[in-house]
């Protein structure tokens, strides 16, 4: 029978777009014989990028289409991420598919065979709100100026750095915020000072190690610049029930947006209390979903002075408007530099890496895009 959705998707290994698109068929030319390229994916099958199209068992509940994945031969690479549907009738020539046996006793396929939805938003046709409506939301970004409480709870000694483990009063719910904070060896201070908004992974986490930076944004100590590392509120060892950095319409949502806004005000009011940080030189550095944040945070706090976005992208997902991407990216208006891969599948180049850098509010003499051969994380 058809694969439905879930079974073409885990045997796709869409993670390794960035090795199996390359190696595929997206000549323009029509089909190869099956198996005659060497894009092939993680369980040792070919052709699931390109050549032909493949249908699937689900139904679009709003289009009455049917999935067919993969993408074909005649189609743009970023089709094999893409969840695209048609009439169940369209023959066209891209058009094809493959089938699958279920197993004796495999009790999970009346589970998958529904009809479903795809999340997907047209930002070729969505516009953010007006300036006076933004300035409503924004207020509710504003946080009271307390008194930080801070207090210095160690300091690790490396070869090339230092690191201290601070805490202060993150300003809501009488949480404490937590930061590390690295400072570089034999460089003369003040530093220039990074923010650093990580990936989803650390939603999964409850525990820091304060030595992951190694091979990974080291670089930026290596250069002479201090390292801010805030533990955001539903990461590490603040973790809390958020499940995911995907948006939701949910006022949770919404609350852990203001959270995370006010733990990155709050780091910033902290930093200005010292002296050996150039606080007038302040760069944001985002990964992935500190990428998607990075058209958030610094639209809010303008203390940010420069953007550098290591995989940045629009989510598909929606937000209540007062968090949604889309009315904060053209009040971004500091410096972005937005590093890309091609064959990113969590941020597909046309729908979503792109609308973000068009929306952006930086001039455009300000604003680049660089787009690499990879997938989701650009080359070191």
């Amino acid at each position: 029978q058809l694969p439905t959705v879930f079974h073409w998707s885990v045997v796709a290994a869409t993670s390794r777009t960035e090795y199996i698109v390359p190696l595929s068929n997206f000549n323009g030319k029509g089909l190869t014989d099956v198996g005659s390229q060497p894009g092939y994916s993680t369980f040792g099958l070919y052709d699931l990028a390109g050549n032909a199209r493949e249908w699937c068992l689900n139904e679009n509940e709003k289009l009455a289409h049917k999935y067919i994945l993969g993408g074909g031969w005649n189609d743009p690479t970023y089709a094999f991420n893409d969840a695209y549907t048609q009439s169940a009738m369209d023959r066209s020539l891209t058009n094809g598919f493959r089938c699958i046996k279920e197993l004796p006793g495999d009790t999970t396929m009346i589970h998958l065979t529904g009809s479903l939805k795809a999340a997907f938003r047209d930002y070729h046709k969505e516009k953010p709100v007006d300036d006076n409506t933004f300035g409503i939301y924004l207020t509710q970004y504003n946080y009271d100026k307390t008194p930080l409480n801070e207090k210095t709870e160690a300091t690790l000694d490396r070869e090339n750095w230092t690191i201290e483990k601070i805490t202060f009063d993150a300003g809501y719910n009488d949480d404490r915020m937590l930061l590390y904070l690295y400072l570089p060896k034999g460089v003369k201070p003040p530093y220039q000072p990074v923010l650093f908004f990580p990936g989803s992974g650390d939603l999964f986490s409850k525990v820091y190690d304060p030595d992951n930076i190694d091979g990974r944004i080291d670089f930026i100590l290596k250069s002479g610049r201090a390292l801010v590392r805030p533990i955001y509120k539903g990461t590490h060892e603040r973790h809390d029930e958020i499940k995911s950095d995907l948006q939701e319409e949910t006022v949770f949502y919404k609350d852990h947006v203001i959270m995370w806004r006010k733990d990155v005000g709050r780091t910033l009011d902290y930093l200005e209390t010292r002296t050996d940080i150039q606080n007038d030189k302040l760069g944001y550095l985002g990964w992935s979903w500190g990428g998607f944040m990075g058209g958030i945070m610094p639209a809010i706090e303008k203390r940010i002075k420069a953007v550098v976005l290591n995989v940045g992208g629009m989510c598909m997902t929606r937000a209540l408007p007062e968090a949604d991407q889309l009315n904060f990216l053209p009040r971004v208006t500091q410096p972005v530099l937005m590093l890309n891969g091609k064959h990113d599948m969590y941020f597909p180049v046309e729908t979503s890496q792109k609308p973000m850098f068009e929306f952006l509010g930086t001039p455009e003499a300000n604003k680049k895009m660089i787009l690499y051969e990879s997938g989701h994380l650009v080359p070191r």
